[in-house]
Formats: C-alpha cells, structure tokens, sequence
C-alpha cells in the first residue's frame, strides 16, 4: 500500500469548514483531505491516519475549538515524532498575541492565516507548504508536480536530490 499524505483541517464551524474544503478542492486527488471539529476527535483520526501507514503533511487549525484549543493540538503535533514535520497553520480570526507567539514558539507554525482569508493565499501557502513537506520527506516529489510547485520540484530534482535509480 502506497503512504499517503494528507491534509487536515480542524474547524468546528461546519460553515468555515465547507469554505476551507471548497477551496483545497484542486489538491484532494493527490492529498486526502481528513476533517475534526474538535482536537479530540482530531487526535483520534491523525493516530488513526499514522496507524495506517499514512502522514500528515499539513494541518489548518483553527484557534478556538470546543474543549482543547487549537494551539494545545498544535504543540502536542510538535512534540510527537510521527506529526512533528507537519506543517502547522493557524486559521483563526481569535487567537490573541500571546497564543500566536506560543505557537511559533513552540509548535514551529509554518504559517498564520486570518479569518476571513482569500482563497489564493489559503490555496498559495497550502502549495508552498506541501511542496516543502514533499521535498523533505518523500522520495519520489516528481509524482506531486501536476498539483505542487512544478518549479521547485524540477528544480530540486535537476540539482540531483530527488528521484533515485532504485
């Protein structure tokens, strides 16, 4: 069975939720998207997720979550091995100073997204992000160019530190 890499979004708004879906539609085929609306339902489904073989190359999380928030799930990704290299986003639109210094602190977030957001940076830091998730942690990246940064791939490739003759 072939690893697979996903995306995952944790909102508790079925409404955001939908929004945040909709516009990462173009990179369903290539990453299954998996959906939480609470960090307990979302720590039940990433162990689910790693217990299947599978990775979570990029997490969009939002601040406030019923119970624990979203900083709290994000922290705890970092400090365990098998989520740790995720990429980590913050898509909130109540998440204060102190939270968001926390955050970058201490569960390395790759990025900080405003709500409301406009689709192209949502879709444009989801690219980037994925495309270094796929550089660093895969052997195979060229599998990704179609949805991916096809330059930065071939790039990478080119310079001899992608595909293997295996």
């Amino acid at each position: 069975m072939k690893q697979q890499i996903y995306i995952f979004v944790v909102e508790d708004e079925p409404e955001v939720l939908d929004a945040i879906v909709r516009d990462l539609e173009e990179f369903e085929d290539s990453f299954p998207i998996e959906l939480a609306d609470s960090a307990e339902e979302a720590r039940e489904l990433i162990a689910s997720i790693i217990d299947e073989g599978h990775t979570i190359g990029l997490i969009l999380c939002d601040h406030v979550l019923p119970g624990q928030n979203g900083v709290e799930l994000l922290v705890e990704m970092q400090g365990n091995p098998s989520t740790e290299r995720t990429r980590k986003v913050l898509i909130t639109g109540q998440a204060g100073l102190d939270e968001t210094v926390r955050a970058v602190n201490e569960a390395d977030l790759s990025h900080y997204i405003a709500k409301p957001w406009e689709k192209a940076e949502l879709v444009g830091s989801t690219r980037k992000l994925l495309t270094d998730f796929v550089l660093e942690q895969t052997d195979n990246p060229l599998e990704y160019m179609s949805v991916l940064d096809s330059e930065r791939i071939a790039d990478y490739i080119r310079k001899g530190r992608g595909i293997t003759d295996n």
